[in-house]
């Protein structure tokens, strides 16, 4: 007769990852070069609205530039925040579902351009979503107990020290 059992665990339902690119300016002080650009403290999170995953998140630019025909440097700052929507795959409605979000992809900033006394960038960032619930798996039970192996002493106790090599020292030298 076969018996059959119910676990009920977690597991990812859902996952995908998309990548998202956004345009951005801001006014610098008379820029002559681009010299670096860097993000950080980016910051995010997730939430499920219906069959959407709603992401809201902010993070920090830092672009280096020259000023006055390449004589100063000066750093921008900009904080820029993001409302994303993604589209979750069809799936099997469950209980307790958790929203996780990765960064699979920091921002950062793929193009730097300057425009008069404006600064227009890019980032790119690329984000993973997973949808976490309670799932419910029957899975075949064999019930009959598995015989037990003897297992052997194999350390032997008994041994005989009757042959001491008493002058093992000198026969190494």
């Amino acid at each position: 007769m076969t018996n059959y059992r119910e676990i009920v665990t977690k597991a990812v339902i859902s996952k995908g990852k998309k990548l998202f690119t956004s345009n951005h300016s801001v006014e610098a002080n008379n820029p002559s070069t681009i010299l670096g650009c860097w993000v950080i403290n980016h910051n995010f999170n997730g939430k499920l609205v219906g069959d959407k995953i709603i992401i809201d998140g902010s993070y920090d630019v830092n672009i280096w530039y020259s000023s006055d025909n390449d004589t100063k440097t000066e750093v921008v700052t900009d904080t820029n925040t993001y409302h994303e929507v993604v589209n979750m795959r069809e799936h099997e409605e469950v209980d307790d579902e958790q929203i996780i979000v990765r960064s699979l992809k920091q921002p950062s900033c793929v193009k730097a351009e300057i425009n008069n006394n404006t600064i227009n960038y890019t980032i790119e960032k690329e984000l993973g979503v997973e949808l976490v619930g309670d799932i419910k798996v029957k899975i075949e039970a064999d019930l009959e107990e598995d015989p037990w192996d003897e297992i052997e002493d194999t350390t032997n106790t008994d041994k005989n020290i009757d042959n001491v090599n008493e002058n093992f020292m000198e026969d190494t030298i």
